[in-house]
Formats: C-alpha cells, sequence, structure tokens
C-alpha cells in the first residue's frame, strides 16, 4: 500500500492520521527493517509504496497471537486457557 492509501484505510476504522503522524512511523518500521519501500511515479506523483518483509511479517504474527490471547482472556476466560495450553505442547 502506499502513504494516502492507509491513512484513507485506518480513517475507514476509525483512526484519523495526518501524514506528519503516519510517515515518521513507517520511516521507523523501514529502518528496523519491519517494512520495504517502493517508490513508484503515477500519474506524474512519486508514490511511497510499503511492503512488508519477512522480519515485519514475522512481527505481524507474533502480535496478532498475542492480541488474540488477550481478546480471549478479555471475551472467553476458556479460550484463553485452550491457547495457552496449546503453546505448551
Amino acid at each position: 500500500m502506499y502513504g494516502l492509501a492507509l491513512i484513507a484505510e485506518l480513517r475507514r476504522h476509525g483512526y484519523e492520521l495526518s501524514p506528519g503522524t503516519l510517515y515518521p512511523v513507517l520511516h521507523q518500521l523501514e529502518k528496523a527493517d519491519y517494512l520495504r519501500r517502493l517508490s513508484r511515479v503515477v500519474n506524474g506523483k512519486v508514490r511511497k509504496y510499503y511492503v512488508l518483509t519477512r522480519r515485519g511479517g514475522q512481527a505481524l504474527g507474533d502480535a496478532r497471537s498475542k492480541i488474540a490471547e488477550l481478546v480471549g482472556e478479555v471475551l472467553e476466560p476458556d479460550v484463553a486457557r485452550k491457547i495457552k495450553r496449546g503453546r505448551s505442547r
């Protein structure tokens, strides 16, 4: 995705971010090797597209697992116990 498309997608989910907020975060994620930036000219303008790296994909997977565990603990205590049990096997 390119930066302004990310802002539009976040807005669709109820988050209001300005380019001045989003782009520094994207630059830090790129510096940490979670994202790779590709610059392309589209309709005479340079768009910066961001692609998840292998390291970023691993971090995303880890975050999803932790979020699933948290949601399970908040919404259904039995689900959280099953998740914990499954990890200890």
